[in-house]
């Protein structure tokens, strides 16, 4: 690496630990990539945000897409870390389903940038998390989970035989989801009525209720 290269790091204080420095372009490059798509997307204004150079972040990621897949794996990675420390196991079946969704919409609500991602990878085609076997592999666990609930309410009459786990996983889903994809559009048309927080908790609650009615035994 040149003096020159080393000089923004110099600037910025870091010690060049690998993990910090990738860790700090991920979060840039989230940023970039939720606020302005891949396309319109910068390596430079992420380079400026970290006071790193565009030689590290290809060292580290290789091309563009490969720092937009690393991205989306580091959302992945985050979300299914959090879901993995609710203990639905411990729970009764239904207050697991719950505990589960109001866990999703939350999340989803206060991640913006999450969404913002999945849109783009959506609008991409979806080549990128259909190829990554990382990812797959980090979504696996919740349909697991839904699988367990949904094994055990049947075992405790509480849930309906039959419940499909994937099935559950995609309505869970699309009921957060919707939320913040169409915020902006659904806000300019009909208000933001739904989207302070005092919205946000009865629209989380009245659709955690009717998820609950749909599944129980």
């Amino acid at each position: 690496m040149t003096d020159q290269e080393k000089a923004p790091a110099k600037r910025a204080g870091w010690k060049r630990d690998p993990a910090k420095v990738q860790q700090d372009i991920l979060q840039a490059a989230t940023r970039e990539f939720a606020d302005n798509g891949f396309n319109g997307g910068r390596i430079e204004r992420i380079v400026q945000l970290t006071a790193t150079s565009k030689r590290m972040i290809y060292y580290y990621f290789g091309d563009k897409e490969g720092l937009w897949r690393a991205v989306l794996e580091d959302a992945y990675t985050s979300v299914r870390a959090q879901e993995a420390e609710l203990d639905l196991a411990d729970l009764p079946p239904l207050e697991a389903l719950r505990k589960l969704f109001v866990f999703t919409f939350d999340h989803h609500r206060r991640n913006a940038d999450f969404i913002r991602l999945v849109m783009i990878e959506n609008i991409r085609g979806g080549h990128v998390l259909a190829s990554s076997t990382k990812i797959r592999d980090l979504n696996r666990p919740v349909v697991a989970m839904l699988e367990d609930i949904c094994r055990r309410g049947a075992a405790d009459g509480s849930l309906r035989p039959g419940l499909c786990p994937l099935q559950l996983h995609w309505e869970l889903s699309a009921l957060s989801f919707f939320n913040m994809s169409n915020r902006a559009t659904f806000s300019g048309i009909f208000g933001a009525g739904l989207h302070d927080e005092a919205g946000q908790v009865r629209l989380r609650d009245s659709l955690a209720d009717q998820l609950i009615r749909a599944v129980r035994a």
